[in-house]
């Protein structure tokens, strides 16, 4: 039989060499058994056969192949085949690769394309491929992925799932914006999807945590080059546990890998939780305690404050109607003579301080919210409006300094009261717990006891002396914030600094009470403290008395009598005249500023308000 064959077969090869050619002139392929009769050496007509291409001529790629006998003759080569002609998808997103820039072609990836078969989605595949010549990523095979992807877990990322198969783009300036997004946005599409990470007992909680972490709200607002990214943390290709001695974020690796972007990071610096959940009370009770304590603040606080502003709106409500009642029968309750005089409540460093809260307020808010809620349309508007996040940091920080500029002037002022002032009687104890003081005293419960019979219609609207209790609140505040928002803030300011002495642990609790404490403060501010000093029935739309430092008689007497009734007694009423109300400049421009103010900070409520119902992030 071997024999018969070994005489027919050239005499078949012979046949096909002459008949083919013409057959191939007339616009027909020409059958592969004819080439493999020749290339049969270096191609095996069965592996061609099983492969993906097995079922088309070879002439299908080697189209200038149309003359065999050409061929046979060396007159016709055989030249590169142009992929593009049937994988036009595959083809645009490789020619707009960086493999396209570094000459990479088809060919160069696809070596075995006789042989080729479908990769029915096996992603090592894929990895044996690349590391043919990406040699220096053989890391890859030894980190949890690189394992998980050799052991067959079709879950784990491959090259592909980070680079893409074919539209491979270059990673730039590793300073730039696209170079930075991509250290954490192919991380984000597989640790996004909780259903994956549970089936394969992976920290499924990873990405929550980092968007609620200020890297992550950085990247989420659109700035990822400011901030570190998961593979900055992770490395990139070398992702290991954290108990392998090797991790980036081992124990004893964490300086080194904190250093990177915290240049001064110390062992305690890298107790932080990079990935804390304050609602986990098993893992970080620390967190969670914290979490819990503020949100009671805040809530009761709120829930406090809101009733008694609802209650008076109600209340003066239904007394400007009887006033107004009264006036059209010709009735006037009050009859304060020379009520148009104008008497001085606050001095220019009164008025000056109050700009600086106002000023460091709006700018504070006005910056930190948008981090806050970053995940809102608004937020990411703000940013741009800034001109990224480094700007809006600056303003807030520059913010901040005034912030500690006005309180270290209400702290000397505070001393100048009780230890200085010639004008006060008695001692630093009489004069602090005094009705001149802002120091809450006894009968500030008698007042509040008042306020509450009034709004219940139980009894009449008491009068007040210097300061009523809801203002002693707001200055007693200040210290209390101060403490909260002011201490957090310089921890997070300098992080490295503190991080010497404390704990990492501690910058989490940090950003939990800035964050919660910043909130309450707005919050408050832009609607108990607007209410009670613009807002109410009596004051509607706006008191301009911090503006300008003066209210006239009539206002003195009705709200605050018994300092009137005081001073009358110690003769010095006339001691508090003011020889002239404010220019209409002033007036112009301190209640235009005054009125962007309150606009300003009511829009931010609004915007707040729809962050919350719209399951905006903590």
């Amino acid at each position: 039989m071997f024999q018969i064959l070994t005489r027919v077969l050239p005499a078949l090869l012979l046949f096909l060499a002459v008949v083919r050619p013409a057959a191939a002139e007339q616009g027909m392929a020409i059958d592969p058994a004819t080439c493999l009769g020749c290339h049969s050496n270096k191609i095996s007509a069965a592996a061609f056969a099983a492969s993906v291409h097995g079922k088309n001529a070879c002439t299908s790629c080697h189209v200038e192949i149309t003359d065999l006998t050409k061929h046979m003759k060396g007159e016709v080569k055989v030249g590169k085949v142009h992929c593009e002609r049937c994988h036009k998808k595959e083809n645009a997103e490789h020619y707009n690769s960086v493999h396209v820039q570094h000459d990479v072609k088809c060919a160069d990836c696809h070596t075995d394309i006789h042989t080729h078969t479908y990769w029915k989605k096996d992603k090592r595949i894929v990895v044996a491929k690349c590391i043919q010549c990406h040699d220096k990523q053989a890391v890859y095979r030894t980190s949890v992925h690189g394992k998980a992807v050799g052991a067959g877990n079709q879950d784990s990322a491959a090259c592909n799932d980070c680079h893409n198969l074919h539209d491979i783009q270059p990673l730039g300036d590793p300073k730039s914006h696209s170079n930075r997004e991509f250290h954490t946005k192919v991380c984000m599409k597989c640790h996004s999807d909780e259903k994956m990470m549970q089936r394969n007992g992976v920290f499924n909680v990873a990405v929550k945590t980092y968007m609620e972490s200020y890297h992550g709200k950085n990247y989420r607002l659109g700035f990822p080059e400011k901030v570190a990214g998961c593979a900055d943390c992770h490395t990139a290709h070398e992702v290991l546990p954290a108990k392998d001695p090797k991790s980036s974020v081992n124990q004893q690796n964490l300086v080194k890998t904190c250093s990177v972007c915290h240049k001064n990071a110390s062992s305690l610096f890298t107790k932080f939780y990079a990935h804390g959940e304050h609602t986990d009370r098993e893992k970080f009770p620390i967190l969670y305690y914290t979490f819990i304590a503020m949100t009671g603040l805040l809530v009761g606080t709120f829930a406090v404050f809101w009733l008694h502003s609802l209650l008076w709106m109600f209340r003066g409500f239904v007394e400007n109607r009887e006033k107004a009642a009264a006036i059209m029968e010709g009735h006037v309750e009050h009859v304060v003579p020379e009520g148009h005089k104008m008497y001085r409540r606050f001095k220019r460093r009164h008025i000056f301080l109050h700009l600086l809260v106002i000023i460091s307020f709006l700018g504070l808010s006005l910056t930190g919210l948008p981090l806050k809620f970053s995940d809102q349309v608004w937020a990411k508007l703000f940013m741009q409006l800034y001109g990224g996040s480094a700007n809006a940091g600056l303003i807030h920080r520059i913010c901040a300094g005034i912030t500690f500029v006005y309180f270290s002037g209400a702290i000397f002022l505070s001393i100048h009261f009780l230890f200085i002032r010639k004008d006060i009687r008695g001692n630093f104890l009489q004069r602090m717990f005094g009705p001149d003081s802002l120091m809450p005293n006894f009968r500030d419960i008698k007042d509040v006891t008042g306020m509450v019979r009034w709004f219940l219609f139980r009894g009449p609207k008491p009068t007040f002396e210097r300061w009523t209790y809801w203002e002693k609140f707001d200055f007693i505040a200040v210290f209390w914030g101060m403490f909260a928002i002011g201490g957090s803030g310089l921890m997070l300011w300098f992080p490295e600094f503190f991080g010497y002495f404390l704990p990492g642990w501690a910058f989490n609790v940090a950003t939990i009470v800035h964050s919660d404490e910043a909130l309450l403060a707005t919050g408050f501010i832009f609607t108990v403290h607007f209410f009670n000093t613009h807002g109410r029935p009596e004051k509607f739309p706006m008191d301009f008395v911090i503006f300008n430092g003066q209210m006239s008689k009539h206002e003195f007497v009705e709200e605050r009598g018994d300092q009137w009734k005081r001073y009358e007694e110690l003769g010095i009423t006339e001691q508090f005249r003011a020889k002239h109300t404010s220019g209409i400049a002033y007036d112009f421009i301190v209640k235009t500023f005054g009125f962007m103010a309150v606009i300003i900070g009511l829009t931010l409520v609004v915007l707040m308000l729809f962050a919350f119902l719209a399951g905006g992030t903590h």
